[in-house]
C-alpha cells in the first residue's frame, strides 16, 4: 500500500486534525487516505486506500497537509481539493540565508510589509495565497499566478525596494488578465506597446 511520510511543526497539528476531527476526516474522504499523525513528533504518515482510483490523491493529500503545517488554514489549503490548478509553493529561508535567524525575520518582515500590506499586495496581484510561518513563505496558486508571487517574493528577498516589487506586480496582472482574456475569447491579441 502507498505511503508518503510528511513533518508538520507540532502546533499545527490541532489545526490539521481540527475541530472533533473534522478537517482530518474531510481529508481523509475526499482524497482516500489515512492520515496517522503522531502528536508528540509532528510526524504524519499518509496511506493511500487500496480502492483508490488515482495515486496522485497521494501527493494531493501531502501538499494539503504542508500547506496546513506551513501556516495556511484547512480552508485556503483545501484549495488544494477544490481545484486541480492549484499547486503548493514552499520557500525555505534557511536555504537562502543559512541559519541567520536575524536575516530570516527581517526578511519575512519585507514580505508581510506594514499591517501586512506587502503579504495583501501579491495575493491580491497574483489571485493566490501567501503564508509567512517559520522559515518558510508558501504560495497557494494556479501554476502562472504562484510563478508571479514566488518571483515577486525573490525580489523582496534581494533587497528589491517595495515600489520595484508593486510595479512588476502590476505588469504580471495585467499580463495574467490579458492571458485569461485570450484564453477566454479564443484568439491572442495584438501585443501592446508599453
Amino acid at each position: 500500500m502507498p505511503q508518503l511520510f510528511v513533518k508538520i511543526p507540532r502546533e499545527r497539528i490541532g489545526v490539521l486534525i481540527g475541530p472533533d476531527g473534522r478537517v482530518k476526516r474531510e481529508i481523509e474522504e475526499r482524497l482516500n487516505v489515512t492520515l496517522e499523525v503522531d502528536s508528540e513528533t509532528g510526524d504524519v504518515t499518509i496511506n493511500m486506500d487500496q480502492d483508490s482510483p488515482d495515486p496522485s490523491l497521494l501527493f494531493r493529500a501531502r501538499d494539503v497537509v504542508l500547506a496546513i503545517g506551513r501556516g495556511f488554514s484547512p480552508q485556503r489549503a483545501f484549495r488544494l481539493l477544490h481545484d486541480e490548478d492549484m499547486m503548493l509553493t514552499i520557500i525555505d529561508l534557511r536555504e537562502i540565508f543559512g541559519r541567520s535567524k536575524s536575516d530570516i525575520i527581517r526578511v519575512k518582515g519585507r514580505i508581510i510589509g506594514r499591517d501586512g500590506k506587502t503579504r495583501r499586495i501579491i495575493e491580491e496581484s497574483t489571485e493566490s495565497y501567501i503564508s509567512v510561518y517559520g522559515h518558510t513563505v508558501s504560495i497557494i496558486g494556479g501554476v502562472e499566478q504562484s510563478e508571479a508571487a514566488r518571483e515577486a517574493i525573490m525580489m523582496l528577498i534581494k533587497g528589491n525596494q517595495h515600489a520595484t516589487v508593486y510595479r512588476f506586480l502590476q505588469r504580471k496582472r495585467h499580463e495574467l488578465k490579458r492571458r485569461e482574456l485570450e484564453l477566454w475569447e479564443g484568439r491572442p491579441l495584438k501585443p501592446e506597446r508599453y
